[in-house]
């Protein structure tokens, strides 16, 4: 049903980029669910449980796979939402997939058989973002790993390329062509505003360029668009520079719709 709404309308993927409390992923998903609500469209709320390839080691990862499932199984209750997260490793596939309606496959992780295979294998919805060193086209073997596993159920989303040191840059000729094999295609439209590393031991960003990356993501046909979210983003402990305000939501989806 989730599947289905999504290949046939404009969606949405929002969240704050880590689960810090379970405050934090209520007032994020109240906000998420009026959204939904007010434009009539499908949101699906995001957080992970782990940021497995933070940039320090000392850096904040998140409340570990049982505990966020605990809160995301929360949020799905109290709000009615379908929630998605990252997964890392392929036994982690069957965990998430007791609470989650997609699961997302990292961009770095993108080309591991084993993991897409595990997540196809759920019956859950996969959610396989490109790699930064990946085209648009190289896109159709992750996503027939997938499908060949027994589970046409794929998104694929847009998140920008590497671009020399501590930066990203968008070819949006990558949505045209991974639209081509058949799948929903999502833009990631806050990760691609990051600076990787770029900020003392973090990554950094600018989401000045959020709403932009989305118009011009629309314009290459995206039927789905990524943003994670937060009250407060320069005080968040994870990707703080990319995320939109909540305040500013609504003000960044209405274009799209």
């Amino acid at each position: 049903m989730l599947f289905s709404k999504i290949n046939s309308s404009t969606f949405f993927i929002l969240g704050p980029c880590v689960m810090e409390n379970q405050e934090l992923l209520y007032q994020v998903a109240e906000q998420v669910a009026n959204v939904g609500q007010k434009f009539n469209v499908p949101v699906v709320f995001k957080s992970s449980f782990d940021k497995a390839n933070r940039t320090s080691i000392h850096s904040y990862r998140g409340p570990g796979i049982e505990k966020g499932m605990e809160m995301l199984n929360n949020v799905k209750e109290k709000f009615g939402l379908p929630v998605t997260t990252d997964i890392h490793e392929p036994f982690q596939a069957a965990i998430a997939a007791e609470v989650v309606d997609i699961l997302q496959i990292p961009a770095f992780l993108c080309r591991q058989t084993d993991l897409l295979v595990a997540a196809a294998k759920t019956g859950k919805i996969v959610n396989v973002k490109k790699a930064q060193f990946l085209s648009g086209k190289d896109m159709f073997y992750p996503a027939q790993k997938v499908v060949e596993a027994g589970n046409a159920q794929v998104i694929l989303t847009e998140r920008g390329n590497s671009f020399g040191y501590n930066n990203l840059a968008v070819d949006f000729r990558n949505i045209y062509d991974m639209k081509a094999f058949g799948y929903p295609v999502c833009m990631d439209c806050t990760h691609s505003v990051q600076r990787p590393g770029g900020d003392g031991g973090k990554t950094g960003g600018d989401r000045t360029f959020v709403p932009m990356m989305a118009l011009a993501a629309k314009a290459f046909g995206a039927s789905g668009y990524f943003m994670e979210t937060h009250p407060d983003p320069d005080n968040a402990l994870s990707d703080g520079p990319n995320m939109v305000k909540l305040s500013d939501l609504e003000k960044a989806i209405a274009p799209l719709l």
